[in-house]
């Protein structure tokens, strides 16, 4: 068996396999309380299932253009409008087959060898494994709990180089939920404005999922725009995860070489899907209300479990629906090395499966998602107490 090189080096994502395994030990009539992905656990909204209904009656059966129906992408720049302060036209608009997806297309369209790409830690585990798979090199930039995970802008600018050619993050985060103000965005585009050949991935799956203050997009400051690919989707706020549709708002010879990348992978996202999605950022974002109230009140019950577990720390993040606290105290070094040991121990002895964080970018962490029901959370966050405290008696 011969691999190619890329195929070889490519690391499968730490959420995949946590899930993998969990579904695995599921299988075997494990009880097993799955928190590693990112999913949320409540139904879709009606009007995106009535829109399903409707788009099976016809005529959306046939192929669909690369970057999308247009009547889509045109609601998705009146979207971009109306939540962000952003302008685009719906050539500017392109439709993907989710937004790891989209993530994909612009970094395969302004990366290549000899590239670097700065990533604030922690990141999204795709994040580094899709900028190797352009040739380029990612370049890491940590930060702390004490930070609220956001790497000052100015650690990110001494990682700037001639040969940075992409800077990303999202915010809200994922992994730890944090959400960059408007005051930190706004350093962060001076920082940009000082090289010339830098543009920006703005991941903002997470936007309706904010609990105090606002959401900045990235591309709304001023000289932004021009700058900046701004990444959205589906799969989040309208928990439409198996729907696969993300999208993107970005200048225009950028919007035209994903989809020219696009046409050669993929060709045009799921005809039905995208009928779902014009109905999704047509519809009055306040109606997301109620699924952003159910994550604040799990939020705020797996932060006050985690506070009963000797040594374990954790910030208070402003959105998404992840936890991610410093875990070191119950690394020993010794028989438990780092944090994909303790994941996997607690995965065998407390049954409970969450993501360690060194694929996150940050070492002695483990990712929570609190995207299940009350009942879970709590369950799972006294099973991980108990376990903590047999490995403290070991």
């Amino acid at each position: 068996m011969h691999l190619s090189p890329v195929a070889a080096a490519i690391v499968e994502p730490a959420t995949l396999l946590m899930a993998r395994r969990c579904r695995e030990l599921r299988a075997q009539g494990k009880d097993v309380i799955d928190l590693s992905l990112g999913e949320p656990d409540h139904d879709p909204p009606a009007f995106a299932l009535e829109a399903a209904h409707e788009a099976l009656r016809g005529p959306w059966h046939k192929y669909t253009p690369v970057n999308g129906y247009l009547d889509v992408r045109q609601a998705i720049a009146h979207k971009f409008k109306r939540d962000n302060g952003l302008e685009y036209t719906a050539d500017q608009i392109v439709i993907s087959t989710g937004a790891k997806h989209s993530i994909m297309n612009a970094v395969m369209s302004l990366c290549g060898p000899g590239d670097e790409v700065v990533i604030p830690a922690p990141y999204w585990v795709s994040y580094s494994e899709q900028v190797r798979l352009a040739g380029a090199t990612p370049v890491i930039v940590t930060s702390t709990l004490e930070e609220d995970w956001k790497a000052p802008v100015e650690r990110i600018a001494a990682a700037i180089t001639p040969r940075t050619r992409l800077l990303m993050f999202s915010s809200p985060c994922n992994p730890s939920g944090s959400v960059m103000a408007r005051q930190e965005l706004e350093a962060l585009a001076d920082v940009v404005r000082e090289h010339s050949e830098l543009y920006v991935i703005a991941d903002e799956i997470y936007e309706h999922i904010v609990f105090d203050g606002e959401h900045v997009s990235f591309a709304s400051l001023p000289g932004m725009s021009e700058r900046t690919i701004t990444v959205n989707g589906l799969s989040k706020a309208f928990a439409l995860t198996g729907w696969r549709i993300g999208y993107i708002g970005a200048p225009l010879w950028i919007a035209q070489a994903c989809t020219k990348v696009q046409g050669q992978f993929t060709s045009g996202a799921n005809s039905i899907a995208q009928r779902v999605a014009k109905a999704c950022v047509e519809a009055d974002p306040g109606q997301l209300t109620p699924m952003r109230d159910d994550f604040l009140r799990r939020r705020d019950l797996t932060l006050a479990a985690l506070g009963k577990i000797p040594g374990w720390r954790c910030n208070v993040p402003q959105g998404a629906f992840y936890l991610m606290p410093d875990v070191r105290a119950s690394i020993d070094g010794r028989t438990m090395k780092g944090s994909v040991d303790l994941s996997l121990y607690l995965l065998d002895t407390a049954g409970v499966s969450l993501v360690e964080g060194r694929s996150f970018g940050a070492e002695g962490t483990l990712r929570i998602s609190y995207a299940t029901s009350d009942t879970k959370l709590v369950e799972a966050m006294d099973r991980v107490a108990k376990a903590i405290a047999l490995l403290g008696r070991a």
